[in-house]
This record gives C-alpha cells, structure tokens and sequence, in this order.
C-alpha cells in the first residue's frame, strides 16, 4: 500500500517534465521571412566608349565618390567651337555698343543746333526750312539709336543661346563622369571598361549593407501587437541547431493583406491572408540579402 502511494507522486511529477520538455521543444517564433537591403542600379547617363570603370563586385562606395568616365572627345570639341562662337558675337556686342556711343554724341549735337534754331525762330531769326531740316536731323539720330539698340538686343539673344548651348554641353561632361549616388556595396558589375554605353544603360548595381530589412508575414490576429517604432527580437541561423539573437526595429507594416508568397510553408498557410512587416536590423557583417530570418514581437 506504501508503495503504491509513493509511484503516484513520482508518474504525476514524470508527466509534468515531460510536458514541459514538449512545450519547450515546440517553441516556434511569431514570423519568418528573409533579409532585403534597397538596390540601387546604377545607369549611365552620357554615350560614349567606358574609357574607365574599375568597380568591382564587393566593393564598399561612399556617396559621391568618382567610380569612371565616358569618353567626351566629342563634347570637349563641341565647347570649343561654342566658346570660339561666343568671342565672335561679344565681339560683335562691341561693335554696337561703341556705335551707340557714337549715336548718342550726334544726336546730343543735333539737339543743341534744335534748341538754337527753336529759339531763333522764336524772334524770328530763323526760317521754318532750317527748323524743319534740324528737326529732321533730330529724328534721324534717334531712329538710328533705336536701330543700333535692337540690333544689340538680337546680339545678346544671340549670345544666350550660345550660352545655353555651353551648360548643356558643360552638363553632358559632367554626366561623363560616374559617381555613386548612395553609400553602399557593389553587389552585381554588368559592364567592362572600353565597352560602349548609353544613357540608361545599368553599370552595376549597389546597396547599403549597413542595416538590413527583414520582411516578414503576420497573421491579422497578431497585427494588433505590432506597432512602428516597436523593438523586437531577431533570430538567425547560428549553426544547425542553435539561433544568434539580434534587436531589430519595425519600420512598416502593410496597410492591406496579400495571400501568403507561394515560398513560405505548406500550401494550408499559402492561402492566407496576411501583412507584411519590416524590421531593420543593423549588419555587423553576418547578414546577407536572401538569408532567412526570425522574429519574435
């Protein structure tokens, strides 16, 4: 009888550890999705032979720094015929302008001979033949004035379309030269120096690894418990049975529900509906775009 009393106590304690070490083993996370970063391609933008392009693949760019160049003979010579243009009407601008100097001296003598006849022939000492002949001389001072004024307006339009033409020309150089846009890795090279570009054509393609987007998909019974902003924690492979604990932030959470991506489960959980959720998690350099993560909010 004292025996059958003590195995009680003992199966009851048996059956909670192994209910516990059950409950353990089938701990899951609350999502599971995989490591995205922003790429961004990068184009040409002028047409010319790649004359250099030395970016390779794993690469780490700062924004602006100076990755190659297109060959701009063409536009070099191009601005030096616009520059030579450009002498030749400036030139012609101060030919004009000294013949306007020249116009104004005449026309102020004409109008001191005006003035003296004017008077005379207030006291009759003058005849209406010689006023109308200083008058005459008057008129056609200022018509050549205003003649040498729009030819000197036509000139300077002239010039500013020659202008024009040099910023656009100053504007393809400076395309010329490939820059990166972004601070960030090469991910992909898709051009070789000395092969022929034009404009759109993808070089290659950059992304910053510094922080990583984990994307995940939540059920709506779990997107109530989700918020901007929130901390959480990120699991990733460490080896074949244990996970590396990483923080990671909520950036975005879909506003609309999508069935579940084909890749994701059993076909039970595809036809889903869900939301999608991003978590930016910074890089300490073991993160990879397509790596397979955990989440746990």
């Amino acid at each position: 009888m004292m025996k059958q009393q003590i195995m009680k106590p003992l199966t009851l304690l048996t059956g909670i550890a192994m209910l516990l070490s059950c409950s353990t083993s089938n701990n899951k996370s609350d999502a599971y999705g995989n490591f995205e970063a922003t790429e961004i391609t990068l184009a040409a933008q002028a047409e010319g032979m790649l004359e250099a392009f030395d970016v390779k693949k794993g690469d780490r760019l700062v924004k602006g720094q100076v990755l190659g160049y297109s060959d701009t003979a063409t536009l070099h010579l191009q601005r030096r015929e616009l520059t030579a243009q450009k002498k030749v009407v400036r030139s012609k601008l101060v030919n004009l302008h000294a013949r306007k100097a020249v116009q104004n001296q005449e026309l102020e003598n004409v109008m001191i001979s005006y003035n003296r006849i004017k008077k005379l022939m207030g006291e009759n000492a003058a005849t209406q033949q010689q006023f109308d002949d200083v008058q005459g001389k008057a008129n056609l001072a200022q018509k050549n004035i205003e003649a040498t004024e729009a030819q000197k307006q036509g000139v300077m339009a002239e010039l500013e379309v020659l202008e024009v033409k040099t910023e656009q020309v100053e504007n393809r150089i400076n395309k010329a030269v490939i820059t990166s846009p972004v601070k960030g890795t090469v991910i992909n090279k898709f051009i070789e120096q000395g092969e022929l570009v034009t404009p759109g054509k993808p070089l290659c393609k950059v992304a910053s690894l510094e922080e990583l987007e984990l994307k995940v998909y939540v059920s709506g019974t779990q997107l109530p418990h989700i918020e901007l902003g929130q901390q959480v924690e990120v699991l990733i492979d460490e080896d074949e049975e244990t996970n590396r604990e990483l923080s990671g932030t909520v950036v975005w959470i879909a506003s609309d529900a999508e069935f579940t991506p084909k890749v994701i489960q059993t076909k039970e959980e595809r036809v889903k509906l869900v939301y999608a959720v991003k978590i930016k998690v910074p890089n300490d350099g073991s993160l990879k775009i397509g790596m397979p993560g955990e989440v746990n909010f």
